[in-house]
């Protein structure tokens, strides 16, 4: 089995505008599926038009709590229209709460973040989040909820309790480039000891870069190093991760 990019922003510019190249690099090392999340309106006919022109890409829509600006009525009302029209799309995401970013507001936050859970509710599909010092947070709005389906939590970095509580739930955790920094010993310690089918495989390219990247672009075809390293930490075949860590990805979001 090859290796699936479950969070990678393959419309941003830096990597669309070689995106020929970008591919092949990843077909070359193994990868050959990949998963664009929106994170705005205005971004959102690029991810369509992408994942229509290059087979192997999944779309998925949904407005990003780090480009929030102003009233977002107008545009929840586009995210539903568009996951009535384009069945194509496999996720709402990537939505969530980031209480990181300076001058967070959490209230205007989850005035977005809610109604885009009960959209993927109603259309029965599963979310992809983006969570930063705010899982306690998520996770209550979760549980009110009750999705229909659960999901994947982006780029996890919370505790083992608060693993344990999105496992509870159905989700699995994405593991990205922050792994391979040895200074990442929470991280590094969860996924040594959670079991294997708790995570999924990422890059978030063209961010989140991997020991020995930083300062540069991201790219997908990285996701096999990220499995190197899972495959290392856990001490078990690298096959094994691959087949295990796919076999959720396209599971939970019916690749």
């Amino acid at each position: 089995m090859t290796l699936i990019d479950s969070h990678c922003h393959l419309d941003f510019p830096e990597l669309s505008a070689d995106i020929t190249a970008v591919l092949a690099r990843a077909h070359k090392a193994g990868v050959d599926r990949f998963v664009v999340p929106g994170v705005a309106v205005d971004n959102w006919e690029g991810v369509l038009n992408l994942c229509a022109n290059y087979s192997g890409l999944y779309p998925a829509l949904g407005l990003h709590p780090c480009f929030l600006q102003g009233d977002h009525t107008d545009d929840l009302n586009t995210l539903e229209e568009r996951l009535s029209q384009h069945l194509e799309v496999i996720a709402v995401g990537e939505i969530g709460l980031d209480l990181f970013i300076p001058n967070a507001d959490l209230e205007a936050q989850l005035a977005v973040f809610r109604p885009q859970l009960v959209l993927a509710k109603q259309f029965d599909k599963p979310v992809l989040l983006h969570v930063r010092k705010a899982h306690d947070q998520v996770l209550k709005q979760l549980r009110q909820l009750k999705l229909a389906r659960a999901g994947l939590v982006h780029g996890f970095s919370g505790s083992e309790q608060q693993a344990s509580e999105y496992l509870k739930l159905g989700f699995k955790l994405g593991i990205g480039g922050a792994v391979t920094y040895e200074r990442a010993t929470k991280l590094r310690r969860l996924v040594a000891q959670l079991p294997l089918d708790s995570f999924v495989l990422e890059t978030d390219s063209p961010d989140m870069p991997l020991f020995g990247y930083q300062g540069q672009a991201n790219y997908p075809e990285r996701v096999a190093m990220v499995a190197e390293t899972v495959a290392h930490i856990r001490q078990q075949p690298l096959q094994t991760i691959i087949e295990v860590t796919s076999a959720q990805s396209t599971k939970i979001l019916s690749l």
